[in-house]
């Protein structure tokens, strides 16, 4: 039975997130549909990693098996053909050997979160960043970042549904720049804990308008205790980008 590893791109504005959902439509939900389409299996796909609804994907990885053989450019290009007009797109599809698995064979996943800082309204990147009016000063957001890097118990920025065995967690990096009025936040880890991402970047925001500290930053996080940090940042400004494996 032939396993395909196929690249997604999405724009999650108006999906419930990757995983099917009952009180509207997914990404998993669009692929899955779209591959009934071109070849008739019903067949369930694994994703690398469950995006929540408004969160985008450059580079989201999934696999799955058919019955029958096709080339990778034929199972690609009849996806994007009967995936429309879902805002969904096949990158790359690549035959992977029967032990790849896009959830539990990835090594790293990498994320990008956008902030765009200036008073006038969004247009063009509406539903695409965090629109913040408020001056962030993002040199001390990226100082109070490194309070983050390495293994750490991440209790304090964990949802309360993480389905997550353990709130330990490695952050290989999470770097903040700066260009004009967008401020990018992008992140590294083997995994992450549910509302991770946001709840970082929701908490460095008190620090980028001056009402926190590093040192708060870091009490926050010793405290494991979701109470003590800050709110989550919005899921639209947030990026699955990359996989590795």
């Amino acid at each position: 039975m032939p396993r395909y590893k196929v690249t997604v791109e999405y724009d999650g504005r108006h999906l419930v997130g990757w995983q099917r959902q009952a009180n509207g439509p997914s990404v998993q939900q669009h692929i899955e549909e779209a591959i009934q389409k071109f070849c008739g299996e019903d067949i369930r796909i694994q994703g690398a990693g469950r995006t929540d609804a408004g969160v985008h994907a450059l580079g989201q990885v999934a696999t799955f098996d058919l019955q029958k053989e096709h080339s990778p450019f034929t199972v690609m290009n009849a996806i994007n053909q009967h995936i429309k007009p879902a805002p969904v797109a096949i990158l790359d599809c690549e035959n992977v050997d029967d032990e790849f698995n896009a959830r539990f064979s990835a090594t790293a996943r990498h994320y990008l979160y956008r902030i765009i800082n200036r008073r006038a309204p969004l247009t063009v990147d509406e539903g695409l960043a965090w629109h913040v009016k408020k001056e962030l000063d993002s040199n001390a957001m990226a100082e109070a970042a490194e309070v983050f890097v390495g293994q750490h118990d991440f209790t304090s920025f964990r949802a309360a549904a993480c389905q997550a065995n353990s709130p330990v967690k490695t952050l290989s990096k999470m770097e903040i720049s700066r260009f004009e009025d967008e401020i990018q936040v992008r992140l590294s880890a083997r995994s992450f804990l549910h509302n991770q991402v946001r709840a970082m970047v929701g908490t460095l925001s008190l620090v980028g308008h001056g009402q926190w500290t590093k040192a708060d930053v870091q009490a926050a996080l010793d405290a494991k205790d979701r109470q003590k940090a800050g709110p989550n940042a919005p899921p639209h400004g947030l990026y699955l980008t990359d996989v590795d494996y």
